[in-house]
């Protein structure tokens, strides 16, 4: 029988296995599941059950493996940032390594959470692979740093060598082959980031014959992400591309290519509505962007005459 010395050591060993439970900050805000704080809950309980049996192998727990890399939803793990390049003046597309010739095992525009760690504050935010699903050996990430960003500062400091932190797959949309007739794109900014996956798996599938139309919206001409890949996907005869640029006046400014598949201001209801009647087939829509962008959109497709399950927003 212990004295209550000893009762109060072990009460005090109980308190320090307690899970911490997580700051506003360390939730991306991305609707994941498992969140952080579902995490925390499913811990918590554990912890109680073991303290209320006084058993503490019960805390002890097997990591998921989900996929070649041990990518887990629930545990961080550490991948090698073996490039990082600086695309335009705020965003950056960095590279990150994967054991041996292994593949991340995300399905084409599923998301990860990074954890970052800024004035000992932890923050996590979503972000999307671009690369190819069967990338073997690496993934890419395209992120964009913003001058007052917790995460922005983290990223900034990033160089090849380093190791950053990743947990996931998440994400509610699975493309399957010719499962619409085409995709309606509309991404803004680095929302073009899980269009990239999904629509390079069609292309890279010669039996998948879904049409393409895919929206890009950036302030300039300048500041369009991945020219190169986006001018290369265009090349297909299911693919169309086109470009909404809120900062530029002048067509004669920009490439003869460019030309006739861009437009100036903003992706407004009438011109979005101008895109769903030029589709080839009936599509479904795909938005990502800012959380103005993306209720703009699905107000505009509703208007447009697309049902609520017709569109998908990341």
């Amino acid at each position: 029988m212990m004295d209550q010395g000893e009762e109060g050591d072990e009460e005090e060993a109980w308190l320090q296995l307690r899970p911490v439970e997580p700051l506003p900050s360390q939730c991306c805000g991305s609707g994941c599941s498992p969140c952080v704080f579902d995490i925390y809950q499913r811990d918590l309980a554990r912890w109680e059950a073991a303290r209320a049996s006084k058993d503490r192998s019960l805390l002890s727990r097997e990591e998921t493996q989900s996929c070649p890399s041990k990518l887990s939803p629930e545990t961080f793990l550490a991948f090698l940032i073996s490039a990082v390049d600086r695309l335009t003046e705020d965003t950056y597309l960095v590279r990150f390594a994967l054991p041996g010739n292994s593949q991340l095992g995300l399905r084409p525009g599923q998301h990860l959470i990074l954890r970052g760690t800024v004035d000992d504050l932890e923050i996590q935010r979503a972000y999307t692979p671009i690369s190819p699903a069967n990338a073997e050996g690496y993934f890419e990430v395209l992120i964009k740093c913003y001058q007052t960003g917790l995460m922005s500062r983290y990223v900034k400091s990033w160089k090849a060598g380093d190791t950053a932190f990743w947990r996931g797959p998440f994400g509610g949309f699975f493309y399957k082959p010719n499962q619409y007739g085409e995709l309606l794109m509309l991404a803004a900014g680095t929302g073009l980031a899980p269009m990239v996956p999904i629509l390079q798996s069609i292309t890279d599938n010669a039996e998948d014959e879904t049409f393409i139309t895919l929206v890009g919206c950036f302030k300039t001409f300048e500041g369009i992400y991945l020219k190169t890949f986006l001018q290369e996907q265009a090349r297909f005869w299911n693919v169309r591309t086109f470009f909404v640029l809120s900062q530029e006046n002048s067509l004669e400014q920009l490439p003869w290519s460019y030309r006739d598949r861009t437009r100036f201001g903003r992706l407004d209801r009438d011109l979005l509505e101008e895109l769903v009647g030029s589709c080839r087939r009936k599509p479904f829509a795909l938005v990502c962007g800012s959380a103005e962008f993306t209720k703009d959109m699905a107000g505009y497709l509703l208007h447009a005459g697309l049902a609520e399950d017709s569109y998908f927003l990341f």
